[in-house]
């Protein structure tokens, strides 16, 4: 072969093949240039809120709501958190209609006797469901004391008779409070403030 055609073929060959020399580097930025195509934002997606942030003012007035319908009480408990401090009735199902009552005073009727009972503290709320029972599904205490609550003081069953079931709450005032209703679990939730005001 001859080397001038020898050379040629080299230098072909080397053309064709790859690079050996570094390749430039490419510095991200404007000096690429404008994009391809228009550039789209999505829209800020504001995130759920977490339950139980979304809740109702306290009000110094009484309240009522539920669902008409039959449940069964499940158990009835008391928490304190800052703040507050809250009285819960849990369901089987939905929340059945209910009324939530301030009083100046911590004596309330019991059940179909009608004979008083006095809680702890000086003023109440009596907590009445409609066309509730507690009869074969209820489990925990009906009588729950914390003497060393600021507000609650004490909460008693006293009604679970002929569709209609009764809590009696002792608070140590006549306290502002706020009621809602949860789902999943299907619960009633007063709540009194602790706030000093």
């Amino acid at each position: 072969m001859k080397p001038a055609l020898f050379l040629c073929l080299c230098v072909l060959i080397a053309g064709c093949g790859p690079g050996l020399a570094p390749a430039a580097a490419i510095t991200p930025g404007i000096a690429q240039g404008p994009a391809s195509g228009p550039r789209v934002e999505q829209p800020p997606v504001t995130p759920p809120a977490p339950p139980g942030t979304n809740l109702p003012a306290f009000a110094c007035s009484d309240a009522s709501g539920g669902k008409t319908g039959v449940a069964n009480l499940v158990t009835a408990r008391v928490a304190t958190q800052v703040g507050y401090e809250r009285f819960v009735l849990q369901f089987d199902s939905a929340v059945p209609s209910y009324t939530v009552k301030r009083q100046a005073s911590s004596t309330f009727p019991v059940g179909a006797t009608g004979q008083p009972i006095t809680l702890s503290g000086s003023a109440g709320v009596m907590v009445r469901a409609t066309s509730a029972t507690g009869a074969n599904t209820f489990s925990g205490a009906i009588v729950i004391t914390h003497p060393e609550y600021q507000v609650l003081k004490e909460a008693r069953q006293t009604e679970d008779f002929e569709g209609h079931v009764g809590w009696a709450l002792g608070l140590s005032k006549l306290a502002c409070m706020r009621v809602f209703t949860l789902a999943d679990p299907a619960r009633l939730v007063v709540d009194f403030s602790t706030a000093s005001s």
